[in-house]
């Protein structure tokens, strides 16, 4: 099977879909890699660590695209690489397609392109394997990123998130308890802040509420509360997430409003069209702006500038199933692992995901 790597072309994604050491893996297998150039330059791999590990190195994204009968990508495909891909590949990445264009999604039908999404790739039990060590690395780096947002310098209202004794720390108000909201919450606890996390779901509350002894403060999300809790939080994270599906919103303008002037929003569920009525997606050359004298953040792929850790804990998780399509091929795969069966958006000219189906029935 030829198995190729792309260079990933969104705005600051150093991420890349896999590392030398898996590519050895595979050659040794009998299977052959293309990386294209510097793919993992960002995530601190040369092209001679990969040509070490028995990949052969490309020079242009059309070619890479032209020889893969296996693409493995982070993030989503670009128009451009939609363009370069030909019938019947097979491509796995973070492709969020229930939040992209519509006709971006013909073209995968048109070619019989079959598109898995890693992020909804599903356990029985409900996990998602490969989803939850990119949500946690996201949540842990929200903390960082709302800390410095809160300073003057970055258009916050020059607050320290854990105060000082004398002075209260910030208030916190996280939407959705689940992998990224869970990791958030303790982050900010780490640095003193007042949490606050609300969740529909009353066992993940529980469960919130064991875990960190009581230092957090949980809520239904019921939309009165929500409102309630954006009239004093400095920070308010949407960590919302519906495997497959366009992110509820659940934050109005009207409540963006009641917020005090210079807080901050950081959209966490943007990747998935976001939670929150004002957001719209942002990069991270230009992360910010103001809406309602709100600051937001909405940087879909904010773990994209965590090249390295980033890179290794999805490689961590996607091995198994790289590994699985590789070794027996796609349909044999797909009947062994049921979790695999679920990531799979698109196969042979038929959307296969119930939610994204249902995502476009709802567009104009």
């Amino acid at each position: 099977m030829n198995i190729c790597i792309p260079k990933e072309r969104r705005d600051s994604e150093y991420r890349v879909g896999l590392t030398p050491a898996a590519v050895r893996l595979l050659h040794d297998a009998g299977h052959t890699c293309y990386i294209e150039h510097e793919a993992g330059l960002g995530s601190g791999f040369s092209d001679y660590d990969y040509q070490q590990a028995g990949g052969q190195i490309v020079y242009s994204g059309e070619e890479i695209y032209g020889r893969a009968d296996f693409l493995i990508k982070v993030a989503r495909p670009t128009q451009i690489e939609f363009d370069w891909m030909r019938e019947g590949q097979i491509v796995a990445g973070f492709l969020h397609l229930a939040a992209g264009q519509s006709q971006k999604i013909e073209m995968l039908l048109e070619k019989k392109i079959t598109a898995i999404g890693m992020e909804i790739i599903q356990d029985e039990d409900g996990t998602l394997p490969v989803m939850t060590p990119v949500s946690q690395a996201g949540g842990r780096m929200v903390a960082q990123v709302a800390a410095t947002l809160s300073q003057n310098n970055f258009g916050g209202k020059g607050i320290l998130l854990g105060g000082v004794p004398g002075v209260p720390p910030a208030e916190v108000v996280i939407l959705g308890g689940g992998t990224a909201g869970n990791a958030a919450a303790r982050n900010f606890l780490g640095l003193g802040a007042a949490i606050y996390v609300l969740d529909r779901n009353l066992e993940v509350l529980r469960d919130l509420d064991r875990r960190f002894d009581g230092r957090v403060v949980t809520m239904v999300s019921h939309p009165f509360n929500i409102a309630r809790v954006c009239r004093f939080a400095d920070v308010l994270v949407g960590a919302v997430l519906i495997p497959g599906a366009r992110a509820p919103i659940l934050v109005s303008r009207e409540m963006v409003k009641s917020m005090r002037p210079r807080s901050v929003i950081i959209d966490l569920s943007i990747d998935q069209g976001g939670c929150i009525e004002t957001s719209r997606p942002t990069t991270h050359s230009n992360p910010t702006y103001v809406e309602e004298e709100v600051v937001h953040y909405c940087v879909p792929n904010m773990t994209g500038v965590l090249g390295r850790t980033a890179t290794h804990a999805l490689n961590n998780a996607s091995w198994p199933f790289i590994r699985l399509i590789a070794e027996i091929g796609l349909e044999n795969a797909l009947e062994l692992k049921p979790s695999l069966k679920h990531g799979l958006f698109t196969h042979q000219g038929e959307i296969l995901h119930e939610r994204l189906q249902d995502s476009l029935k709802g567009r104009v």
